[in-house]
């Protein structure tokens, strides 16, 4: 059995290959290790936990998978399959709750858990921006909105706060993940001792508090920040 090329049914004028999410998963071909893309995204994601989306490169896959390149390409077609996996993935280590008759706690839910995941991998938050079709990334995403239409949000309010929602998640676990990863562990403590030492420079930073982990916890600004944003619903 041939495999079909993904670029024949892309649909784009440059023959690039559509998204994984909306080509069909060809048949495997049992002539070959028995492969598949549970296999494939489960390797993957074990890989970029370790070596970061840099590391990732088919040929290493491939290895970590004990197959051939042919092999993993009869299920994928490029790279960025693997990674538009991978992400999806993740979010599927993010609990769905059954909603609940309070939608602030079910977006607290949801969007706690979402950046818990994304701090476990901490490359994930710079792949968000891939094309977000994966079907946990879409059940998750029809529940927060099915939350704030609950709240009152229609049209373009809805809109906007989904976003809003989602860019502040992302941009929270990217920034703990990057201070995570530091180097030095002692940095964020360095550069508070920094601020304090130049209070006249900075006294709204040193008076508030900026970078003093021992102030207040990462947890809590971030339910805080995410309650803020709650705040502009009609409901709130």
């Amino acid at each position: 059995m041939l495999r079909v090329d993904a670029t024949e049914f892309s649909g784009r004028p440059d023959g690039r290959p559509a998204p994984i999410w909306l080509r069909t998963e060809p048949a495997r071909n049992r002539r070959t290790t028995p492969l598949t893309r549970e296999r494939i995204v489960t390797a993957a994601v074990d890989l970029l936990d370790r070596t970061g989306v840099d590391g990732l490169t088919m040929r290493r896959l491939a290895e970590r998978l004990a197959v051939t390149p042919t092999a993993l390409y009869w299920h994928v077609t490029t790279r960025d399959d693997v990674l538009d996996l991978a992400v999806d993935h993740i979010f599927g280590e993010v609990p769905l709750p059954a909603a609940g008759p309070d939608w602030r706690a079910d977006v607290r839910t949801l969007t706690c858990g979402w950046r818990a995941a994304m701090l476990r991998h901490p490359w994930a938050p710079g792949l968000i921006g891939r094309p977000m079709l994966g079907p946990h990334v879409l059940a998750r995403t029809e529940f927060l909105q099915a939350a704030l239409v609950r709240a009152g949000l229609t049209g373009r309010h809805l809109a906007v706060v989904t976003r809003l929602v989602a860019n502040y998640v992302i941009g929270a676990a990217l920034t703990e993940a990057t201070w995570r990863q530091t180097d030095d562990p002692g940095a964020r403590a360095e550069a508070r001792r920094h601020l304090v030492a130049n209070a006249a420079a900075y006294p709204t930073l040193t008076a508030s508090g900026h970078l003093d982990d021992g102030r207040w916890s990462d947890d809590d600004l971030f339910v805080r920040g995410l309650d803020a944003i709650l705040a502009t619903a009609p409901g709130s």
